[in-house]
């Protein structure tokens, strides 16, 4: 498996790259998010240890950039403690956060779970186009949807939502921009227009659409799918 290790010290890419290494992993560095971000695009990367800051472009730019494409694992890495930077990590799209300076084997425990969570049956779930929470599956290739073995219906609108929010699992997207990646065009009072849809959405997705499991809003923000 491939981890790419992102942080503009050498010295701590270069060690978590030898303690990774003993565990058989293959290791890409970058020093900024710049390079991660080039670095995901050209090869196979199954996790992200990512740094917050950094020159030319910092690991929270970084990684809400991945994010809009890509649900690859990904731990966020930094000398800070303090809530905020792992709220708001953890609120962009990271899975996971540990604070320098950090013990190797809890670092190395962390980096075997997130890609447990990302395993079926042992073995690396390596297509792509497959998005899940849980029940909820999603495999793009076919366009076909279950919740729990069950197939589920839904328009190209819904699907096109659905699939938005699900291959970004725990990410809040605003009306706005559910409506913008969507419909590929700038929203205008888009409000009635989305609600509707994640309300048919629920209906098809949800035993209770009330109290829904997956499709949640996030009072004044907007919606996401929780992470599973």
């Amino acid at each position: 498996m491939n981890i790419l290790v992102c942080d503009d010290d050498q010295a701590i890419v270069d060690a978590i790259g030898i303690y990774l290494e003993n565990e058989g992993f293959s290791i890409f560095k970058a020093a900024n998010g710049l390079e991660a971000i080039e670095l995901i695009g050209d090869q196979e990367i199954h996790l992200i240890i990512m740094d917050i800051m950094m020159p030319k472009m910092d690991g929270i730019r970084a990684t809400m950039k991945i994010r809009e494409e890509n649900n690859i694992p990904l731990i966020m890495l930094s000398a800070k403690s303090e809530d905020y930077d792992k709220i708001l990590g953890l609120n962009i799209g990271a899975d996971d956060y540990i604070t320098k300076p950090f013990n190797p084997l809890e670092l190395i425990a962390r980096v075997k779970s997130q890609l447990r969570r990302y395993t079926t049956l042992g073995s690396l779930e390596t297509k792509s186009h497959v998005y899940r929470s849980g029940g909820l599956v999603i495999d793009d290739e076919s366009k076909n949807i279950s919740v729990d073995g069950e197939a589920v219906h839904l328009t190209p609108v819904q699907y096109k939502i659905l699939k938005l929010l699900t291959a970004n699992a725990g990410r809040v997207f605003s009306i706005e921009e559910i409506y913008e990646k969507v419909w590929n065009e700038p929203s205008f009072s888009p409000e009635n227009t989305v609600t509707v849809h994640i309300r048919k959405i629920r209906e098809k997705i949800e035993i209770n659409p009330k109290e829904p499991k997956y499709l949640k809003v996030v009072w004044g923000v907007g919606y996401k799918v929780e992470k599973i």
